[in-house]
């Protein structure tokens, strides 16, 4: 099943990836699908309660560091009671902000992550002036044979797509 889908990529990508950079290609695959993935958790989540939530846990903050302040061991009793039912709501809307998005984007990602490494794997994307410890951590997170200054498919997508990710999040005010 995977292999038919990997071909049908092939003949619709397989020019741009032949004849591109694999620079060019993995920036473009991590603007693309970090759009997307973002997009998608901004649509399928509650951003409305997300901020509520946020607010909630603000003024609780607040309330939590004025009673330790004041050593009113009344009012710290209350907020515990009252951070129990934030805890329960923090974890509806948790469950919810990862479960759906994370049905629509796992499959795609496995898929493309699948797909991406037929084509470069142990390839060097990009190449630091130096050695970086981020390029080395990648390394080892998937057992690379890379150098210490260059960095392959898996780690130049992750950085693209959480750039993208991050300022599009910015962009419409998203969680």
């Amino acid at each position: 099943m995977l292999e038919g889908i990997y071909l049908a990529l092939d003949k619709v990508f397989g020019p741009l990836v032949t004849n591109a950079h694999p620079m060019w290609v993995v920036t473009i695959s991590g603007i693309i699908l970090g759009a997307f993935f973002t997009l998608v958790n901004h649509m399928l989540i509650d951003q409305e309660k997300m901020k509520k939530l946020q607010k909630m846990s603000r003024e609780f903050q607040k309330e939590w560091k004025e009673a330790q302040k004041a050593k009113d061991e009344k009012k710290l009793r209350k907020l515990q009671q009252k951070q129990l039912e934030l805890l329960k709501l923090q974890n509806e809307v948790m469950k919810d902000s990862m479960f759906k998005p994370m049905l629509f984007t796992m499959p795609i990602f496995f898929i493309f992550f699948g797909w991406m490494r037929r084509w470069y794997v142990e390839t060097a994307i990009v190449k630091s002036p130096f050695n970086f410890f981020l390029f080395d951590w990648f390394h080892r997170f998937y057992h690379s044979s890379l150098q210490a200054n260059e960095l392959g498919y898996i780690g130049w997508y992750i950085l693209t797509s959480m750039i993208v990710g991050q300022v599009l999040r910015k962009l419409l005010d998203s969680y």
